[in-house]
């Protein structure tokens, strides 16, 4: 626990170290990995390369500074935080790693306005941080390994079977290697996939693009050009092949209630919301559909849909758009116009999912259609970052 003064100080500190977050968080990780190779591969480069990963360390720090005296609003906030590390498996023996590390940066970057006990006070923050990390993903280690077909690290799974769902999209089912039962997962959820390429491990995480049956895992995966990890997939494994998954995390799952729902997505954003809405309609709730993608041949789960479409022909509502070509229901790019045609209801629940730009597009929309910030719901495929809302 802090001590008076060392509360004192993080107050009277946090903005001088808030203005220079970013230049210490992108210290930070070449540091890092200079003394700790080891850890190297649990980051995606690509994240590391575009800042994306170290603008959220900074978001979370900053967030944590600003909430620790509501514990309970503070654990909500790192939910995100959380999931992600129990898709990578993060352990305790990690987080002083990366305190040394995180300490270290900020006393390089900000030099001799650092003093002893600024040092201390800091350290003593990030301290209580990661103790409270530590608590909440040991919670949710232990639930996930405590349920029928549940497991704690790494289980090995099996590519079953692969299906080509459109010219970049392809998806994996996933049987364990070991015969047993297959744990449940929230739809909506993603799940951590731990690699080894070329000797080198490698961690990525997939959304589920089905909902449970206890039997097997569905990952569909966006062949990227530049994606070490996608690119793999696609063009190196096969059924038979092996690889090792980690417990199953995330937080845009469905929000228990009967509002009607509206699930919009762009390209490989479908993944995590077409279990959204097989499980909402089993639940008799009304879903309307919209998916935008580049052209008929990059549209994904066109046969998912469909049968979505013949078992629930009055709740469930599809519309496609396609940026080119003519085989969609509208031309174009989803924009404010089209969102308030589908929109169900001011008090609707909306999920979206999709590029940076088409999150930021849906999110001032449904804001300037009266659709409040609690009821709407994104999750981006990289680390967070803000939506730049109205």
């Amino acid at each position: 626990m802090l001590t008076h003064e060392q509360e004192t100080l993080i107050n009277a500190t946090a903005p001088v170290v808030a203005e220079h977050l970013d230049a210490i968080t992108q210290h930070f990780y070449p540091l890092m990995f200079a003394r700790y190779p080891e850890v190297k591969p649990l980051f995606n480069e690509a994240h590391q390369q575009s800042g994306g990963q170290p603008r959220a360390l900074a978001s979370a720090v900053l967030a944590y500074v600003k909430l620790r005296s509501n514990p309970a609003q503070a654990r909500a906030t790192l939910a995100v935080v959380v999931s992600k590390h129990v898709s990578l498996g993060i352990l305790p023996e990690q987080y002083p790693i990366v305190g040394e590390c995180l300490l270290a940066a900020i006393g390089d970057v900000l030099g001799d306005a650092v003093t002893p006990q600024i040092a201390d006070a800091w350290e003593a923050l990030y301290n209580e941080l990661a103790a409270l990390l530590i608590d909440l993903e040991d919670k949710r280690y232990r639930e996930f390994e405590q349920r029928p077909g549940g497991w704690r690290g790494t289980r090995r799974f099996k590519i079953a079977n692969t299906q080509q769902e459109s010219v970049l999209i392809r998806s994996f089912i996933l049987e364990p290697e070991d015969g047993g039962a297959v744990a449940d997962h929230e739809p909506g959820q993603y799940i951590g996939v731990r690699l080894t390429i070329n000797g080198e491990p490698l961690y990525r995480h997939y959304s589920l693009s089905d909902i449970p049956n206890g039997r097997s895992y569905r990952i569909s995966i966006k062949r990227e050009a530049e994606g070490q990890a996608s690119r793999y997939f696609h063009d190196v494994l096969q059924p038979g092949d092996s690889i090792e998954l980690l417990p199953p995390a995330g937080d845009l799952t469905l929000v228990e209630g009967d509002e009607p729902l509206l699930l919009a997505s762009g390209g490989v954003g479908q993944t995590p919301l077409l279990p959204i809405a097989q499980h909402a309609l089993s639940l008799g709730r009304q879903v309307v559909y919209l998916h935008a993608a580049l052209d008929a041949d990059h549209h994904a789960f066109n046969n998912e849909v469909e049968t979505l479409k013949a078992v629930y022909p009055t709740r469930f509502h599809a519309v496609s758009i396609h940026e080119q070509g003519n085989h969609a229901d509208h031309i174009g790019r989803i924009d404010r116009s089209l969102v308030a045609d589908y929109l169900p209801s001011p008090v609707a629940r909306c999920y979206f999912v999709g590029p940076q730009g088409f999150m930021t597009a849906m999110n001032d929309a449904l804001a300037e259609l009266g659709v409040t910030a609690d009821r709407r719901h994104f999750e981006h495929f990289g680390p967070s970052r803000p939506l730049n809302t109205i």
